[in-house]
């Protein structure tokens, strides 16, 4: 729920209440009990992140980040070692092939 800050234009007495955005605003001054109470434009609430969630996430520590980057790249090199071993067994079973079936004819 929202906070509001209200200035009494009787008395000058400030407050801020917690209110519900579908409730009505307050008129009656608590201070001197005159219906001269108004609500102000404020400039917003901030952003306020609760819990520990988001920095454990986000921003880990030095020996997580580094062990990742070392798996990543263990990850890329098997994939280069596994395309590199089935294309060369490809271009050697095709020289395999072209030089069978010129003994052949």
């Amino acid at each position: 729920m929202p906070t509001y800050d209200y200035l009494c234009d009787a008395c000058g007495h400030e407050l801020e209440l917690i209110q519900s955005m579908s409730e009505a605003p307050k008129r009656k001054c608590p201070a001197c009990g005159k219906q001269k109470l108004r609500r102000l434009i404020g400039a917003g609430g901030a952003i306020l992140f609760k819990g520990s969630g988001f920095y454990e996430t986000d921003y880990r520590s030095d020996s997580y980040q580094k062990g990742a980057k070392a798996e990543k790249e263990r990850a890329e090199a098997s994939k280069k070692a596994e395309s590199e071993t089935a294309s060369s067994s490809d271009s050697k079973g095709k020289s395999e092939g072209k030089s069978e079936s010129k003994g052949d004819k």
